[in-house]
């Protein structure tokens, strides 16, 4: 076996199972889980009547890059959002099943496991597929940790250069989850010229794009390097990649669909290495897949629901723990020291008490630089409809309360 597999942490949902091993929660409240961020939003009926007039297309085997309707929708969309020229669905476009595959797989085709030392930055905390994914491609992650002062940004400052000449690869993930954080221009300025000093590539998921809070939608890598002029020329968007997915933007999570878009040199190679092991893209789910990237009415709308979550669950919190709406994303990080509990703890008292479950944040985080920065933080994923989701935050204030908080 490949002994890169040893070094892979159990899934924070696996260490959760474990902690909840032997509890049996208060039958007098209904279950509540507030820990995966799964959508719980209606998937919209034109999505579902695209991909069922389409079952004819199982007949036929779907090509690794994708249909071209299904490339231009995505590149038309990518035009759209981030007011760029001109995208080449030809070239810088590849529809995938899924980020989360995606994103694993992309650390294989990207990293020379042959250089000694070779890194992968990661934010910390972090999804757990960048960790996973630099390990199995024979290199090591090296984590950035978030600091709340920075509103949960990373301090890339505080990288040695050193460190920065080992790199191949950098995870980058806005908005972040868990905690909301959203780069700015100036943050993706520095990163593009420690890009272009030191020659590692740079894949940015942007998953939680479409779910804000505030009046303008979050800035994007290929929107940022279009404004620092690195969209034109004979090699637009060098070393950049964005990683996005229809799961959260249009309650598809089961329809496992998402692309890979920006350098071409690189999407020819990363083509390459998935027409090897990289699962096509079935008829159908394209055809629902281009439904969904030409509508902006049903993102808008679901907007909306989140917005309305959280502008009614947030100040119910605020009443028994340091939590503060995010930039962006369906997830709350809050801070439970004022409970006295640990995270743990906290999550595994509150699952046993209140039947609500939530993800204690040290879970979602490594030991980095002498700290953990997700210790002492859960995390709560709004994703359920506003009478559940307000009826788990009642809860947890009572738990709070109950406990002298």
């Amino acid at each position: 076996m490949n002994p890169n597999l040893e070094r892979l942490h159990p899934y924070p949902f696996e260490k959760l199972r474990q902690l909840f091993a032997g509890v049996v929660p208060n039958p007098g409240y209904s279950p509540i889980s507030l820990g995966i961020g799964e959508p719980k939003h209606p998937t919209p009926a034109f999505i579902q009547k695209a991909m069922t007039h389409s079952l004819d297309g199982l007949a036929h085997y779907p090509s690794t890059l994708g249909g071209e309707p299904l490339r231009a929708a995505i590149a038309g969309w990518i035009e759209r959002r981030y007011g760029v020229p001109a995208f080449d669905p030809a070239t810088m476009v590849l529809p995938v099943n899924g980020s989360r595959e995606a994103l694993f797989a992309f650390a294989q085709a990207v990293v020379d496991a042959s250089r000694p030392g070779s890194l992968v930055v990661c934010p910390n905390p972090f999804y757990q597929i960048y960790e996973g994914a630099a390990y199995l491609a024979g290199a090591e992650p090296y984590f950035v940790n978030s600091e709340p002062a920075r509103n949960f940004g990373c301090d890339y400052a505080s990288v040695p250069a050193e460190v920065w000449a080992r790199v191949q690869l950098l995870f980058v993930c806005s908005p972040g989850n868990p905690t909301g954080a959203v780069l700015s221009q100036a943050d993706w300025n520095t990163l593009f010229e420690l890009s272009d000093r030191h020659g590692f590539v740079i894949a940015s998921d942007e998953c939680y794009s479409e779910i804000y809070h505030g009046a303008m939608p979050p800035i994007g890598a290929l929107e940022a390097a279009h404004e620092a002029g690195r969209s034109g020329g004979i090699h637009p968007y060098r070393k950049l990649v964005v990683f996005s997915s229809l799961s959260k933007r249009s309650n598809v999570p089961g329809m496992r669909s998402g692309f890979v878009a920006g350098d071409p040199a690189i999407l020819k190679q990363f083509l390459l290495y998935r027409t090897y092991c990289g699962g096509a893209m079935s008829p159908p789910v394209q055809a629902a897949s281009i439904a969904a990237w030409n509508d902006e009415s049903h993102v808008m709308e679901n907007r909306a629901l989140y917005r309305e979550k959280f502008n009614l669950i947030t100040p119910l919190l605020k009443q028994v723990m340091d939590v503060e709406l995010p930039d962006a994303g369906f997830y709350l990080w809050a801070d439970v020291r004022r409970t006295g509990l640990a995270d743990t703890e906290f999550a595994r008292r509150l699952y046993a008490e209140y039947n609500v479950t939530v993800l204690p944040g040290s879970y979602l985080a490594r030991d980095a630089h002498g700290v953990n920065p997700g210790r002492d933080r859960i995390r709560m994923a709004l994703v359920a409809g506003v009478d559940e989701g307000l009826e788990a935050a009642n809860r947890i204030v009572q738990f709070c309360k109950s406990i002298g908080a």
